[in-house]
């Protein structure tokens, strides 16, 4: 059962005796030669471990581990170091690497127990999954059957029941687990962009491709692609989509050539898809095509005997990241995180724990110490509260639009004026926005 694992290592002989010893263990290896190359990596594809060199080119190891920490914090990251450079990666400890080496322990049998203890710690990372209730536990059976075959599967479910991570999971307990697992968000980007992101693009295709780019269907060929909140897919790229769902096959943007690729498809989404396609909005005939097989994951209020198992998980993982041991959750607390109907569900739960343990100086956390939402807020104010900032922007930018546009009658001077905006710069946020 190998693994995909990146080496990020300037010097091509110890890159290359690392990528042997690790090939012949079984893994798949990917490497870059310097720190920016790392980050651009980490871009396309979504390793299982990283070994990082401390010294490095363009952007030194440190950096790159700040950037992964922040943007992948489940990566493992194992640092290489030389004898003399012991203060530094004691320096990239304290900056979230998981273990460090020296270049004596790039011995064949030290360097593979070193990567079956990360493969340990990683697989159990999934442990949220080992759920509590009924509900959960019928989903999870279902999830392991399933990741068993080929099926495209669509899940359901609310903002932050954790699909992305039951998606995963599937991934991980099929044949596919040693080949990439590549996460796609639909709604982050503008339909131009998506389908760029989504099938790549040839150079000179649009304005600013300088070079070409694979996209990540084609960079995921013989893993698994998972297309998070597939309900915001524009139509025009739903019909793209539907043909690759139909043949395994794209073009890339400006390109006339059909590239074939075997990719597994784990599609998400939190809202109705049917009433979607009675709308008009979503394409009936993609609809039956991603509909092979069906598991809808329930909210946090449904499975309330899983809340102490995930609120100890998480207090773990923010006591050690905060660099805070033996805080705990009083059983005042507890019951008060049980009572709470958490509308922004498993995710909602994880920021609550985060921020306390952040904010907290003494050693138990009491219910004051998490500032919990209005039970009567709406489902999309919570949904926004949970998100990202950037993202949670700017899905509040876009419905602000979209309202004045509504009461405007769909004029734009009239929205302008009703925002207090320039009617030309209006126009310029709907466009970049691609807000009909």
């Amino acid at each position: 059962m190998g693994s995909l694992i990146l080496v990020v290592e300037d010097d091509p002989d110890v890159a290359t005796i690392l990528r042997d010893r690790l090939q012949a263990m079984g893994h798949e290896v990917m490497t870059a030669a310097d720190g920016q190359a790392a980050l651009d990596t980490l871009q396309q594809a979504a390793p299982s471990l990283m070994f990082l060199d401390i010294e490095l080119p363009k952007l030194n190891g440190i950096e790159v581990l700040k950037r992964v920490h922040k943007d992948l914090p489940e990566l493992p990251v194992v640092v290489m170091t030389a004898y003399g450079t012991i203060q530094r990666a004691v320096e990239a400890m304290k900056e979230g690497a998981t273990d460090f080496v020296t270049g004596k322990t790039l011995e064949r049998g030290a360097l593979k127990r070193e990567v079956t203890a990360l493969r340990s710690e990683l697989e159990s990372r999934f442990d949220t999954l080992v759920a509590a209730s009924p509900k959960m536990n019928a989903v999870i059976e279902s999830a392991k059957k399933v990741a068993q075959s080929d099926s495209t599967v669509l899940l359901l479910g609310d903002s932050g029941t954790g699909k992305d991570l039951l998606a995963r999971s599937i991934h991980n307990w099929g044949a596919r687990h040693s080949r990439l697992f590549m996460p796609v968000n639909c709604v982050a980007l503008s339909e131009e962009l998506l389908e760029s992101e989504l099938f790549g693009h040839e150079k000179g295709a649009f304005t600013g491709a300088s070079a070409q780019k694979r996209g990540k269907v084609e960079v995921a060929d013989g893993g698994t692609v998972f297309l998070d909140e597939i309900g915001d897919m524009k139509p025009g790229l739903q019909a793209k989509l539907l043909r690759f769902l139909q043949n395994r096959e794209f073009d890339r943007v400006g390109g006339t050539r059909a590239i074939k690729v075997d990719v597994r498809v784990i599609a998400a989404t939190n809202r109705d898809l049917l009433q979607a396609v009675k709308a008009g909005t979503f394409r009936e005939d993609l609809f039956f095509r991603l509909n092979v097989v069906t598991l809808t994951v329930p909210p946090l209020r449904e499975r309330t005997e899983e809340i102490p198992q995930l609120a100890e998980f998480f207090l773990k993982k923010y006591c050690r990241e905060a660099k805070k041991p033996g805080i705990r959750i009083s059983s005042q607390a507890m019951k008060m995180l049980t009572a709470y109907s958490w509308p922004g569900n498993v995710r909602e739960l994880q920021n609550a724990i985060e921020r306390a343990v952040v904010l907290k100086t003494g050693e138990m956390l009491a219910p004051e110490d998490f500032s919990l939402q209005p039970m009567d807020i709406t489902p999309e104010q919570s949904e926004l509260m949970n998100r990202p900032f950037h993202e949670a922007v700017e899905r509040h930018k876009r419905e602000i639009i979209r309202r004045a546009l509504a009461l405007a009658g769909g004029n734009q001077t009239k929205a302008a004026e009703r925002l207090g905006l320039q009617r030309t710069y209006l126009a310029r946020l709907i466009k970049q926005m691609d807000i009909k």
